[in-house]
């Protein structure tokens, strides 16, 4: 899945939000504080945490890449 954004980034809570992969801030809290979501390949578990074009987000089999228009 793709997600588009139009700023230069968007945090990984908002981004799992609009990407539909959780329901509110507060799942997206405790996933990413629960270690099991990775942007890059990498372990995130900084919910503010900048993602830019090319980021790829995976949680629970899902993955989101970020584009910009």
């Amino acid at each position: 899945m793709e997600l588009t954004i139009r700023d230069e980034f968007i945090k990984l809570g908002q981004a799992m939000k609009l990407a539909d992969l959780v329901d509110n801030g507060a799942m997206a809290k405790e996933a990413i504080a629960s270690g099991s979501v990775l942007v890059n390949g990498q372990t995130e578990t900084r919910r503010g945490r900048k993602c830019r074009a090319g980021d790829v987000i995976e949680w629970e089999g899902n993955k989101v890449i970020i584009r910009c228009l």
